[in-house]
Formats: structure tokens, sequence, C-alpha cells
């Protein structure tokens, strides 16, 4: 008989915790009495839009890099990404005394392409509905003789995400179930393996936007299905296919997927605007989102959510909350 040995372990996330103490911010947990009686549960908000560069994606962009040996540092590094994971590996290479070179679509938030200039990384753009930016991130990396950081399909990566989870429990103690965002699955992947090994009875929840419920499909299938490049305001997850690593955690951890309109992600940003008194960007109000219209189902007592990023400019929201964007 043999056994794979998964990606990700909850061991690896304790070490990436150590390893981003002092470096990533550990952050607020926030909670609401108008958000319980609400949606009937005791929720607890993990909030990574007050984390580094705004959302997660710097704890694992960090906890990658600063595995690189002090050859891969000095040569640098480069990453593919819609804004946050950008924003992650330009700052975590300035805080390691390297460079980064990052692919970006055309049309991202020009707030995160801002951030990822001013953290000092040179961006390539690329058509995201035509283009393969895995491809065109590869060869450049292989051309410039870079190292490839990679937004989710890397177990360092995974890790570091997970150390998310791993601090909501820490603080909270143990919760019934946990909600988090689904793009590429390496948040999902990092939070479900702390989140499991530590409670091996807790529900895993992912969300993701009605166009774009690839991983959903592959949950279903049991292999991994592509969808169309989604056309929703959720940016952070508007990719058409699960990543193969992460897919391998999520189909063993995840107890369930659920979907939501971009109307319904309007409404929960406005909710935390309103009464969290919070700015939270489209993928991170997917969780959020679930529970408010109830497409989480009934749910049990203690819940948990990671409200993943905050990155949005301030005309953008203001559209988004109008119902204008």
């Amino acid at each position: 008989m043999t056994t794979t040995t998964p990606p990700v372990t909850l061991d690896a996330v304790r070490d990436a915790a150590v390893r981003l103490r002092g470096i990533a911010h550990r952050t607020p947990v926030l909670r609401s009495r108008t958000l319980d009686a609400r949606v009937g549960a005791e929720v607890h908000l993990k909030c990574e839009n007050f984390q580094r560069v705004g959302a997660f994606k710097f704890r694992g962009a960090y906890h990658a890099a600063s595995r690189l040996t002090p050859d891969q540092l000095g040569r640098g590094v480069a990453a593919y990404s819609s804004g946050n994971h950008a924003q992650a590996v330009a700052l975590a290479a300035r805080e390691l005394g390297t460079t980064a070179v990052i692919v970006m679509p055309e049309d991202a938030p020009p707030s995160k392409r801002a951030a990822t200039a001013g953290y000092g990384a040179e961006i390539v753009t690329y058509d995201r509905y035509t283009g393969d930016r895995v491809a065109l991130a590869k060869a450049l990396a292989a051309e410039r003789g870079l190292t490839l950081i990679p937004p989710y399909e890397d177990p360092h990566v995974m890790a570091g995400q997970g150390t998310a989870a791993l601090e909501l429990l820490e603080e909270v103690g143990e919760l019934d179930a946990l909600l988090a965002p689904v793009g590429g699955g390496g948040l999902m992947a990092g939070s479900a393996t702390a989140a499991k090994g530590l409670h091996p009875g807790i529900r895993m929840i992912g969300v993701e936007p009605e166009a774009g419920d690839d991983t959903r499909r592959s949950l279903e299938a049991g292999r991994r299905v592509s969808v169309p490049v989604p056309r929703t305001i959720a940016d952070g997850q508007a990719l058409p296919t699960p990543g193969e690593l992460t897919f391998s955690v999520n189909r063993r951890l995840v107890d369930d997927i659920v979907l939501v309109s971009d109307d319904e992600i309007r409404e929960a940003m406005r909710f935390a605007f309103a009464r969290l008194k919070i700015v939270v960007e489209p993928s991170g109000a997917t969780p959020l989102a679930a529970l408010l219209t109830g497409r989480a189902g009934a749910l049990p007592p203690r819940v948990g959510v990671i409200v993943s990023g905050g990155n949005v400019d301030a005309e953008r929201f203001a559209e988004l909350c109008a119902g204008r964007g």
C-alpha cells in the first residue's frame, strides 16, 4: 500500500507561522451582534484586509520567498497575478533585498497595479482573456534566470496562507465551520489543512462567484474542470481552473462550495462598510455574501470567515456599492 504525502501539512503551516512572526501582521478578528442576529450564528471575521499589502497574499508570498537560497534571491523573482499576489511578491522581494518582475493583466485594478509598482516591481502586462499568464511568466523567468513564485501552486505559498486560519483558531478556539473565498485554491488549501488538522470535525465551506464556479464543478466531477475566464467583479477569483496542487488538497478537505452573484457581493461590501466599518474588496466579500444570503445553508453555532482582502480604490468602491460597477 502506498501513501501520497500531501503538499501542505499542519506542521508546515506552523513552521510558516514562526517564519512570518514579526513580518506579517497578526490581523484582528471582528464581531458584530447585528451580523450574528441576522445569520443566526456567532460569527468571527478574520480581517486580512488589514494585512500588509491589504490581503492574505503577503503571508504566502513572503514565506515562499524567504525560503529561497541566497543565489536565487540574488537573481530575483517573478510572479503572475491580477493584483494581490503581485503586490505581495513585490513587497516580499523588497523586504528580502531582491527584485521582482510581475506579469499582470492589462485590466488589473489601477490601485493594485500602482501599489505593485510602488513596491519597486517591474510590471509586464497581458490580455487575461486571450493570453496564458502562466506560460508568459514561466518564459520570462527562464529567459532572465528568475525564480517563479506562483500565487497558489506552491507548498510554501499554501502553508503561508494557512497561517490566517491558524491564527483565527488560536484566538477564538474551536469553530464549527470556516468560510473562505476560493480562486486558485491556495487560501482554502492552507486554511483547510490548518483547521482540519486542529479540529477534524470543522466544516470547510468555499465560496466562488457564480460566473467562476470552476472549483465547485471540479469537486463534483472529481477532477479539475475548466470554465471560460469569468467576467465578475471578484477579480481575485476570475480564474478558469483550480490549481493542481491546491485541488489535490481541497478535494479531500473541503466540505462544500457555494456560489454568490455579483449583486450579492456588492450588498456584502455595503454591509461590511455600514455595519462593520471596514472596506472589503469583492473577492474578500464573497464569504460574507454567502452568510447574508443564506447560501451557506443552516449555520452551526460558531462560524469563522476569512475576509481575504480590502484592495479596492475609493472610486471603484463607490461605483460597486452604488451598483454601477
